[in-house]
């Protein structure tokens, strides 16, 4: 029974530590875009231990801009670097 409840939304819900949020303005028809990484299962360990993972957005508008996201984490999987191109961080 515990699988089904599971499989279908009834399990625990993830803590919000599992995830690191962040919010973007295209540069080109200004929509603010939110966007969500999963810090256990989308980051790829590099050859020095670090981790890193890439993202690209695209707005709900008419504007179809694709904005690439790099996030780079050390060991603990804590931010420590990201590059945006097609956008900007909000802060």
């Amino acid at each position: 029974m515990g699988f089904l409840k599971k499989l279908f939304g009834g399990g625990t819900a993830s803590s919000s530590s599992d995830f690191y949020t962040f919010t973007i303005r295209c540069d080109r028809c200004g929509e603010t875009i939110e966007g969500k990484v999963s810090v256990n299962n989308d980051l790829s360990l590099d050859d020095e231990g670090r981790y890193r993972v890439r993202k690209v957005l695209m707005g709900s508008g008419l504007c179809f801009q694709q904005i690439e996201v790099q996030l780079n984490f050390d060991a603990a999987k804590q931010l420590q670097d990201k590059q945006i191109s097609g956008a900007k961080f909000v802060e």
